[in-house]
């Protein structure tokens, strides 16, 4: 159930973004640098986090589009150029199928691991956890695709 949950608000993502190309950069409102293409970004670097580098302990599988130096690089780095966006979609699609293998793999929901920041975390909070961060970006995603070409309901 919560895996088919997750994919539901992954689905969301992808389809508020469908039919666009040089417009997934568009900013929201200046200065924000909130765009669906960050937000593409964006969770791409949070599926890999919790998924291979918490519970997976890939201690090598950091963020792709942002850094301690640039908290901020997935969406302050997203650009209208076609390979920026061809890479974001090929990293977010990587990370997505990573974590469905992972979790579709896991004996159980009480695999856990640590997290630095939020201690003891099971496979089951992560997926909770992960519905809740699609479903609030996806209500961004929402009006960011009707700031562009006023879709509704998408």
């Amino acid at each position: 159930m919560l895996a088919g949950f997750l994919a539901d608000q992954r689905a969301t993502l992808a389809l508020k973004c469908a039919g666009l190309e040089d417009e997934l950069a568009r900013r929201s409102v200046e200065p924000s640098t909130l765009s669906l293409l960050g937000l593409v970004r964006h969770m791409a670097d949070v599926e890999r986090h919790w998924f291979r580098e918490v519970l997976a302990g890939e201690e090598d599988a950091g963020p792709l589009f942002s850094s301690p130096d640039s908290p901020d690089g997935d969406f302050d780095g997203a650009s209208a150029d076609p390979a920026a966006v061809t890479e974001a979609w090929e990293a977010w699609r990587a990370a997505v199928a990573y974590s469905d293998r992972f979790t579709a793999e896991a004996p159980h929901l009480d695999v856990s691991a640590q997290d630095g920041w939020r201690g003891e975390v099971s496979l089951r909070w992560v997926l909770i956890h992960m519905i809740e961060e699609y479903a609030r970006h996806n209500g961004h995603a929402d009006l960011l695709r009707e700031r562009i070409d006023g879709t509704r309901g998408v």
